[in-house]
């Protein structure tokens, strides 16, 4: 509602983008302290932890942003969004472009950030992924709501998956 980005992030609100907008001209570590809320407080989150969840990103931490792969480029983003501290991560196709190697290392990354309480609002495509990480779906059709409630419930919903998720 027209706030500064920086103002959101205090908040408790990380935002993680499609694009994935890393700063290419920095290091992989300089891409995330940017992320630190705050360096004098100790957070959830801090570099030896990201460090060692994703030890390519360790191994190139003095790499350029602009140099590393996109997967690595997408560990960066979702990185430097948990090193804020977040509440609550609003991540936007987090597995576009990836690997299918890649792919599984972002699911069990979503995985341990919902485990240590953080709610994650995910927009993603690719449903069997959806399905595996989500506790609650919500369905858009034409910009509006056609569907929620749980994975099972949109399981048996035949008519809700035909007519918007079946081809």
């Amino acid at each position: 509602a027209g706030l500064a980005s920086h103002n959101i992030s205090l908040k408790g609100i990380g935002y993680v983008p499609e694009n994935r907008d890393i700063f290419p001209t920095l290091t992989v570590r300089e891409n995330l302290i940017l992320g630190t809320k705050d360096p004098k407080v100790k957070g959830q989150w801090d570099l030896n932890e990201l460090f060692n969840l994703f030890p390519n990103l360790k191994e190139r931490q003095d790499v350029l942003g602009g140099a590393i792969s996109g997967g690595e480029q997408q560990m960066l983003t979702m990185c430097r969004c948990l090193m804020g501290d977040p509440e609550l991560m609003m991540i936007d196709e987090p597995t576009e472009g990836l690997s299918p190697q890649m792919i599984e290392k972002v699911s069990e990354l979503l995985k341990q950030i919902s485990s240590k309480g953080i709610a994650i609002l995910l927009v993603e495509q690719k449903l069997t992924i959806a399905l595996k990480l989500s506790s609650k779906v919500y369905l858009m059709g034409h910009g509006e709501m056609v569907f929620e409630g749980t994975p099972k419930e949109l399981e048996k919903n035949t008519k809700i998956r035909k007519e918007w998720l079946e081809v």
